[in-house]
């Protein structure tokens, strides 16, 4: 019989988890936890891959992922049948039979993420570690005009992590907004692909710069810099999620609303791939 692969968006709350990929600690992953959940429905060990990994404390409102299996299963066996076996952190939220041409990370023309900042005198024990906090009055307006430095096609060595394995720095970004929703400040940014702690870096300067601390132009010069002690501090990962990752339409890869859930729905600017 021959093997079906099946696309899943997954959402989780990434605090109790040493990230997504699955390691030979005994420690919890989401990975790990996904693909025991998929075992127990498939009858079989399954192996899956993801749009995008993310790291310790992170989550996602709509990571994608795929396996094969020559498991016949109607697809909500592979949502609700798949969550009575996942902790309550983690649940599968749409399932769909795609081609064998679909591939989770090498289809994916872009990702997405959203960097969710708490702005509050007070620290919130609501959503504690699902967003970041800060006290300091950030202005949107010049976080905003700070990011547009980093739209295109750069060398952001600037904002790499030291340990960061990527072959290469240049990277896409195609849109980058900042956006108020009431106490929530959101960094909303697309690109082709990110390097490691990118967005977290990202986001240490524009809050930096949103408090006043630094002038907007500083964004430039950290970028120009090409140098990562330059580009001040790495902000938390609590408010970090992976909230898209685009495919061709012809691969028909399952969708979702944009998330996370507790914040409001915004358009996304139109923007044009590179050739």
């Amino acid at each position: 019989m021959s093997k079906q692969k099946v696309a899943l968006v997954v959402e989780y709350n990434g605090a109790a988890y040493k990230g997504w990929q699955a390691q030979k600690y005994d420690v919890a992953t989401v990975q790990e936890s996904l693909e025991h959940a998929l075992t127990k429905i498939a009858n079989h060990p399954v192996n899956v891959i993801c749009a995008g990994r993310t790291d310790a404390g992170v989550h996602a409102s709509a990571q994608v992922v795929h396996f094969e299996t020559d498991a016949v299963r109607p697809e909500r066996a592979w949502t609700l049948g798949v969550n009575t076996h996942l902790p309550s952190d983690i649940s599968v939220v749409a399932a769909k039979n795609v081609g064998e041409d679909f591939h989770a990370r090498f289809s994916a023309v872009s990702r997405r993420y959203r960097y969710v900042i708490y702005q509050s005198e007070f620290r919130p024990a609501i959503l504690a570690k699902q967003v970041t906090w800060t006290y300091k009055n950030l202005d949107v307006e010049r976080m905003q005009r700070a990011c547009e430095y980093f739209k295109g096609t750069h060398d952001f060595t600037s904002f790499r992590a030291v340990g960061c394995q990527a072959k290469s720095p240049v990277r896409t970004i195609l849109n980058f907004s900042v956006d108020r929703f009431g106490q929530y400040i959101v960094l909303d940014v697309r690109a082709n692909a990110f390097l490691h702690h990118m967005i977290r870096n990202f986001a240490g300067v524009l809050m930096t710069i949103g408090a006043g601390e630094q002038p907007v132009e500083w964004a430039k010069t950290v970028l120009d810099a090409k140098d990562r002690t330059q580009g001040g501090i790495t902000a938390p990962p609590f408010g970090l999620y992976f909230v898209d990752a685009e495919y061709p339409s012809e691969l028909e890869a399952p969708t979702v609303a944009l998330g996370p859930h507790f914040l409001p729905y915004k358009q996304e600017a139109e923007y044009v791939l590179p050739s």
